[in-house]
């Protein structure tokens, strides 16, 4: 069960970014992730296609932007 997902588009730069802290973070915790595109859904595009990525954990919005590696792990604790 994914319990953490990003939300991006293919050549976001910060995306790419998210998704190595989410890797690093996924791995160390066993937390399994997705990743979604607003490309392929019109409803997650009209809602986040300024605030990409967006980083959600438990389907609960999370981080927008930019995802600290420290503050992931403590999301995942509680």
């Amino acid at each position: 069960m994914a319990r953490i997902t990003l939300i991006g588009k293919p050549g976001c730069h910060l995306c790419d970014v998210a998704q190595e802290v989410i890797e690093k973070v996924s791995a160390d915790t066993g937390a399994g992730w997705r990743k979604v595109s607003i490309d392929d859904d019109r409803a997650l595009k009209r809602k986040y296609w300024d605030k990409i990525p967006v980083i959600m954990v438990d389907d609960a919005e999370f981080a927008m932007y930019r995802v600290e590696e420290e503050g992931l792990r403590a999301a995942l604790e509680r």
